[in-house]
């Protein structure tokens, strides 16, 4: 009932103020407006479902820095949760195929979302020079799932190595996140949101200006290694 309730909510949400949001800021490319409805829509969900949010380490970011935020994967509530807690207007690089959700795409190209195609390795690469040329040019910060997938178990998954070049390459600090609590309040292949309590752990930023892209390994362990403490300590 709470999801039904939820997806109603969203709906009309969306056909009152999304719809001209996505048209204001096409038109004005001002987007604080839809990031704003954004974060409205992700606190009504969270009421209306009942999941309690706790909260460590964000005291480790500087909303003024940028910085790419790489989080293991559970659920489909981790973006926007993410989207909500991070104090900052985030970009998504995510995979090509949630661009063609109606509306919600259009939002997503609207705000500079990344799409990515993992299966088309030129085309990824492309996605990445894309996200690198937005951070240093509009100082964006970007949120990515290394995983790329969500896991059904918990445990983590390998990871991409795209989110990795694209810190590098911009040199930006990778922030690693460990989200703990969400699989069981959605799990994957679920339809129904669960009540329950998450967790989320902000990791040390790791810098990556001294970095050169064949160190990607090594900073792809330095973050597994960080949100792999932080599952381990809730065991």
């Amino acid at each position: 009932m709470r999801t039904i309730l939820i997806l109603i909510c969203y709906f009309f949400i969306t056909i009152i103020f999304g719809i001209p949001l996505i048209l204001y800021s096409a038109l004005t490319k001002k987007v604080s407006p839809l990031f704003k409805l954004g974060r409205f829509a992700i606190d009504i969900g969270q009421k209306i479902s009942g999941v309690k949010i706790e909260v460590y380490g964000l005291e480790k970011i500087d909303p003024k820095r940028r910085y790419v935020y790489m989080a293991n994967h559970q659920s489909l509530v981790d973006g926007p949760l993410l989207f909500k807690i991070i104090p900052q207007q985030l970009r998504v690089l995510l995979k090509k195929e949630v661009f063609r959700i109606p509306l919600v795409g259009i939002g997503m190209k609207v705000v500079e979302f990344v799409p990515i195609d993992r299966e088309d390795k030129t085309g990824a690469r492309k996605s990445i020079d894309i996200a690198v040329q937005k951070i240093k040019e509009k100082n964006y910060s970007f949120l990515i799932f290394p995983e790329g997938t969500r896991s059904l178990d918990g445990n983590l998954l390998p990871f991409k190595r795209g989110g990795f070049v694209l810190a590098i390459k911009s040199g930006v600090p990778i922030v690693p996140i460990t989200i703990i609590g969400s699989r069981e309040v959605l799990p994957k292949k679920k339809f129904f949101i669960k009540k329950g309590k998450i967790k989320v752990i902000f990791h040390s930023p790791i810098p990556t200006t001294e970095l050169k892209y064949e160190d990607r390994f090594m900073l792809t362990e330095k973050v597994r290694n960080a949100i792999e403490e932080g599952l381990a300590s809730q065991s």
